[in-house]
């Protein structure tokens, strides 16, 4: 006679033992694809309030921002005619961009013409100095006007803009392509690379600074009727910023005196900040919030190109005199 334990041992259905542990490990898998579940929505609640708060897709804007700093970093460093050709491309873009955004809005009728003469301008200001940056500078606005002045004998419902196009178009040469020569005409100099990467790093810091104060605490505007998310306290944040950024590179990296690495750091935050404005006017201007939409999180390349187009030109101005 068997025992109850052998009896029920046989009229338990074959495998239920099995059955019953798949069961409980489906169970745990739900359980978990469940968690997983919930941390991925209050990931995307949490950045979507990021994103809301900060105005643009923060997560894209920092990887992006990576990208454009490691090959900055790696052309400058590495090989300087490198960085003539990653500089040279930013500019033919950026220039593209705001000729397209001029030439939406009525602004300009030709946008190759000004590419090509800004893709020349930057390369000659690195081989010829400064200089070559001048003439190149004189003999590209003589082009853009002779190319503007001629076109209406083959577009004739444009003749009468032509002086209004002939000013926008030197403006848009010497906003982006002649103060962008400075970098180049700076990397070219003995121990120039060590220069372009101090001015470049504080004016980050300087933009980071005022990002993170002004998102932070920012309540008083700076400049309202410009650009209304620029704030006070964004500008503290941004000068305390340039300070230590100045003071450090300056001591440390370019071997000056303090002094001269805060002064550094507090003309950067002025010509920095003047770029943001400028940029910021043209496109209050123009009616649109980004130059062009690019560069996910960031807008477009003159909008990461700013603050850094007077900033370079005043590092060259400090590279005279202290460097």
């Amino acid at each position: 006679m068997s025992t109850p334990s052998k009896r029920s041992a046989k009229t338990q259905p074959p495998g239920s033992g099995l059955f019953s542990q798949g069961g409980a490990a489906a169970e745990a898998l739900e359980n978990i694809e469940a968690a997983v579940h919930g941390f991925e929505e209050q990931v995307r609640d949490v950045n979507a309030r990021i994103d809301q708060k900060a105005g643009r897709p923060l997560w894209q804007a920092i990887v992006i921002g990576l990208l454009l700093g490691g090959v900055f970093l790696g052309s400058l460093l590495w090989l300087v005619e490198l960085f003539v050709v990653f500089v040279t491309a930013l500019v033919a873009v950026a220039v593209f961009e705001l000729a397209t955004a001029l030439r939406a809005k009525g602004r300009l009728r030709s946008r190759w013409p000004l590419v090509g003469l800004a893709s020349a301008m930057v390369p000659t200001a690195f081989y010829f100095g400064p200089e070559g940056q001048l003439w190149a500078f004189l003999g590209a606005m003589a082009l853009a006007a002779l190319i503007r002045a001629i076109r209406p004998l083959f577009d004739k419902p444009s003749r009468a803009s032509t002086v209004p196009d002939i000013g926008v178009a030197i403006m848009v040469l010497g906003y982006v392509p002649f103060l962008a020569g400075f970098a180049v005409a700076i990397a070219a100099l003995p121990g120039g690379q060590w220069w372009v990467l101090a001015g470049v790093v504080i004016v980050v810091a300087v933009d980071t600074g005022a990002y993170a104060t002004g998102l932070s605490f920012g309540r008083t505007p700076l400049a309202p009727k410009i650009s209304p998310k620029k704030t006070w306290e964004g500008f503290a944040g941004s000068l305390v910023a340039a300070l230590i950024a100045g003071g450090l590179l300056g001591t440390l990296l370019l071997d000056l005196p303090l002094w001269v690495g805060l002064l550094l750091g507090a003309l950067l935050l002025g010509s920095a900040t003047l770029g943001d404005l400028v940029e910021s006017l043209i496109k209050r201007d123009l009616e649109i919030k980004d130059i062009s939409s690019w560069l996910p999180g960031h807008g477009g390349f003159l909008d990461r190109l700013d603050s850094m187009l007077p900033s370079m030109a005043m590092l060259y101005v400090m590279v005279q005199i202290f460097g």
